[in-house]
């Protein structure tokens, strides 16, 4: 995607070595593809896990859209590592607990409030409880669907536990719960992309902030999603593998704390940029992707909060935060300003979203907050779904 990440991320080995420093203990890696069946059930021999905790797919729904070979590779990469997985688990620890990470960009945006997997329905005077319908927005996305499919049907035929994680937009560069908290050692620095491709909105939002460009919001930006720092995510993901269910039950977590629409977001980055002396401004710009622009959003998320989770982090503190940790790598994310703006769209062409305001960025930019308006209806939402892809390695009981 011509990208980086905005904060230097270290070798392997640094971040083993970093990570030991605070934690002491080390985390066995095994470095392979999940789509080589030899190499998943080699780790599984060798690590006999009690739980697996699979974030090891493609993240990005624009890097699925791009054409026929990218949309191909983005299905084959999720589903096949999955089936591997649980393949690996039937043969090798049937006993062990998935943690699945889904994405609540699988349901879509249905004019209904959207449920924990599961919802009753009575139709033609029969009732059942039967999985919610899916209504994916993109190549990547309907990956993650199948996947559900998948692992809810191997609990069914090989009596399996696994819990799927429907997660938010996760946010924030401090895993450690606090500022207090967090290493200094930036060897234990997130991962933070900013392309359009496997960067979010407000990964986005920051980044431009940091080096003057104007955040760009998609369409009108009343798309809302969920979203959660990152520490939290940890604190969430624990959560359900403390918690396993019993053999043979499918479980659905969805995993957020609070909904903003994108362009909420943006208001909050440049709220907080301000107070810290920055000059952010607001544009919109075209919306290279297909989706609703204004719509209903109510999901539930009341599993996670049953087994005890509590929010550790709000969204201004966070921001705040990431605005600190990616001030000194100014340079770095100018250096690669030319990815900020999209050019993959759902068409299949690739042309450079313009700003709506006609100018394409030559003309005056917007005040902090006071986007401009906007008279086209077939203007979206920027997508903001993003998940982590880490190497597959073995989780330990404590």
């Amino acid at each position: 995607m011509g990208g980086r990440s905005a904060l230097p991320v270290a070798s392997v080995e640094a971040r083993l070595d970093a990570f030991e420093s605070v934690c002491d203990t080390r985390p066995h890696v095994v470095q392979g593809d999940l789509t080589d069946r030899d190499v998943v059930y080699r780790l599984f021999e060798e690590a006999r896990p009690e739980a697996i905790v699979h974030l090891g797919e493609c993240p990005s729904a624009p890097y699925s859209m791009i054409d026929a070979d990218h949309a191909i590779w983005v299905q084959r990469n999720n589903i096949e590592g999955t089936m591997n997985v649980l393949y690996a688990m039937r043969d090798l620890a049937p006993e062990a607990h998935l943690v699945k990470l889904g994405t609540m960009g699988e349901y879509g945006t249905p004019n209904l409030d959207i449920p924990e997997g599961f919802f009753e329905i009575e139709y033609r005077g029969r009732r059942d409880r039967l999985p919610f319908p899916r209504q994916a927005g993109s190549w990547y996305h309907w990956s993650k669907v199948h996947d559900s499919n998948n692992v809810m049907f191997a609990c069914r035929i090989f009596g399996l536990r696994a819990t799927d994680v429907m997660q938010g937009v996760v946010y924030g560069t401090r895993f450690f719960g606090s500022s207090a908290d967090h290493p200094a050692d930036p060897a234990l620095h997130t991962r933070l992309d900013f392309d359009q491709a496997f960067g979010t909105a407000l990964n986005r939002f920051c980044c431009q902030s940091v080096i003057g460009e104007p955040m760009t919001l998609f369409g009108l930006g009343n798309q809302r999603r969920g979203f959660l720092p990152i520490c939290d995510s940890m604190q969430c993901l624990t959560l359900a593998v403390d918690n396993p269910p019993e053999a043979g039950d499918y479980r659905v977590f969805n995993q957020f704390e609070e909904t903003y629409t994108i362009s909420e977001l943006a208001s909050k980055v440049a709220a907080v940029a301000s107070d810290m002396g920055l000059d952010p401004r607001i544009r919109r710009i075209e919306n290279p992707r297909k989706e609703m622009e204004e719509h209903h959003y109510n999901p539930d998320h009341d599993h996670l909060l049953a087994l005890g989770y509590q929010p550790t982090r709000d969204m201004d503190s966070e921001i705040r935060a990431m605005l600190e940790d990616l001030l000194p790598h100014h340079d770095r994310i100018a250096a690669k300003r030319d990815v900020l703006l999209p050019d993959i769209r759902w068409d299949g062409s690739r042309r450079k979203s313009i700003f709506l305001d006609g100018s394409n960025g030559a003309g005056p930019e917007e005040a902090a907050g006071e986007p401009p308006s906007v008279d086209e209806p077939e203007a979206r939402a920027a997508d903001v779904d993003h998940a982590v892809v880490a190497e597959a390695a073995p989780v330990a009981r404590r």
